[in-house]
Parts: C-alpha cells; structure tokens; sequence
C-alpha cells in the first residue's frame, strides 16, 4: 500500500508517527517525491490544484482534517470517494470554545477585560441566560453538538441549515427565505458552516446587519465566511459589539491586519477544535481497511454539496 502525503503546507510532520503506527505496512511518500504520484491513496490539507488528477492508481482521497473545502477547490478531482474527519473529541472540543465565548459576552468579561486595562472598576448589569438568544449557523455533526451543549447550558438556541433538521431544544430555521428570520432573533451569531461556493462570503454586510444592534459573532468554521471589512464596519459603527475569531483566510494573521487591533475584536490562533493525530490516523486506516475489503468507508462527502 503507497500513501501520498499531499499538502501545500509540507509534510506535515505532526501526523507522522501516528500514521506509521496505525499503517505499519504502508509506504509513505510526500508530494512532490516522484513516487507519490503512483500511490493508491491520497491524504491531503491543501492540496495543489492538479496533482491528485496526475495519479493514474488512486482509489482514496482522505482529509485529514473535517472540512474537504480545500480539496473540492481542486477542479481537476479524479473520480474516487473522498473522506473527510469525524472526531466527537473535535465536536466536544468545539462546544467548549464556542460556550466559553458565549459567556464572555454574555458576562460582559469583553467589556471588563477592557476596563482593566484602564484601571476603571465598573460592575455591568447582568443580562438574564435565556434573554441572551444564540444563533448557531450549521447544524452538522459539530453544530449538532454545540447546540446541544448551550441548550443544556440554559441558553435559548436557534439554527440554520440549508435543510429543515428536527432537534430538541433548538428552533430550526432553514433555506434562504428563513435566514433574515433567524439572524434577526439571535444575539450571537456562531457560524459553524462548512465552505461551498454558496456559503463563502455569507458573513457579509447584508446578513451581519439584519442581527440585533449590540450582537455578537463567533467564528470558527473558515475564514472565507466571513468579508472582513464588512464586520469592522459594523464594529466601528457600534451595530456590532464585538466579534470572536479563530479562523482567517490567511493563517498565520498577518501582523498588519486590523483585525488584531480593532476594539471588540478577539483573535484566537486557530485553536477551537483540533483533533489528535492518533484519532486521524485510525479513521484514515479504518477507512483504508474497509476500501480493501470492498465496503464503503466511512464519512464520505458529496461533492456536489461540499459536505
């Protein structure tokens, strides 16, 4: 069995002691060895346009992460299953992050933050947990269960998807025409979407204006939702209080950026949900292992949905 590393980002290192010891038997070659362009599988963050279509004896493209948008960018995809990560740790990982910013903004810990720095002592009134309505946008595998946590948590929870979902506990808004609906009523907005074509860009100034004056966002799904310059605006204006984000278009955030030093803006260094690399390593060969015996492997996604 040859496995092609395939990333723009190198050979990432990370995953290479887990992967030999969840793959023994495999040959391991790094793109862009020559002999990574035989190999039957394919795992990939990232992967260069154009060199996935170049091997003749592929029959796995695997992410090693849970989003494949940097795969589906690829228009050259040879037609062979893609999987992507599915890790309850990474969705516990993700409720944690995602409750703790509710309740920095829920608390007022942004605005006390603030004050420290000035040496202002001021006690804010407490807003009431179930006046405090989060919007989680996605309602996937980690959506699912961020909603479930905040919900238990006692927080009012809505959500959006591109299709009707039945959850307990969470009033479902879906499609386009129930989206100004949804945005109107939440007073943070936690965007938890996969990337499509339909979805980049869907943080604009349109969407993030229909939210109540004073809202919140939480961003931790990719940096492409969101049109940056459209929430500074929002920010500055005072319509937007503040904004939580972990996830960039360009990672590391580049020192110039404005999103560092805007008050309101939090910056977190990609770090909501990251799953173990031994976890990764044994759904990629779980996976290889049912591809060999003729079975469908797990989590595969549909590229014409992108998810």
């Amino acid at each position: 069995m040859d496995i092609a590393i395939v990333s723009r980002l190198g050979k990432l290192e990370f995953m290479a002691q887990a992967l030999s010891e969840a793959l023994p038997e495999a040959r391991f070659f790094h793109w862009p060895e020559p002999e990574a362009l035989s190999a039957d599988i394919a795992l990939c963050w990232a992967p260069e346009p154009g060199v996935l279509a170049r091997m003749p004896n592929l029959r796995l493209i695997h992410s090693i992460g849970a989003g494949v948008d940097s795969i589906l960018a690829d228009p050259h995809l040879p037609p062979v299953p893609i999987c992507r990560i599915r890790d309850e740790g990474l969705a516990r990982a993700m409720a944690d992050y995602v409750l703790w910013s509710v309740l920095y903004f829920h608390r007022q810990f942004d605005r006390v933050i603030a004050n420290a720095g000035q040496h202002i002592w001021h006690r804010y009134e407490q807003r009431a947990r179930e006046k405090m309505r989060v919007g989680i946008m996605g309602l996937g595998s980690i959506g699912s269960e961020v909603a479930s946590v905040l919900s238990q948590h006692g927080y009012p929870v809505s959500g959006w998807a591109r299709s009707r979902k039945d959850m307990a506990g969470v009033d479902v808004y879906a499609g386009d025409a129930e989206l100004p609906n949804f945005l109107e009523s939440a007073n943070v907005l936690v965007c938890l979407l996969p990337l499509t074509a339909e979805t980049e860009g869907i943080l604009n100034h349109r969407h993030l204006s229909m939210l109540p004056e004073d809202a919140s966002l939480i961003l931790c799904s990719r940096g492409e939702h969101l049109v940056v310059e459209d929430l500074l605006e929002l920010v500055k204006s005072g319509h937007m209080r503040g904004a939580i984000l972990d996830v960039f278009t360009s990672e590391p955030l580049p020192a110039c950026s404005p999103l560092w030093s805007t008050p309101g803006i939090l910056v977190t260094p990609h770090m909501s949900g990251l799953a173990k690399p031994r976890d990764i390593a044994s759904q990629i060969a779980e996976n290889i292992a049912r591809l060999e015996r003729g079975e469908t492997p797990h989590s595969v996604i549909d590229p014409s949905v992108g998810y």
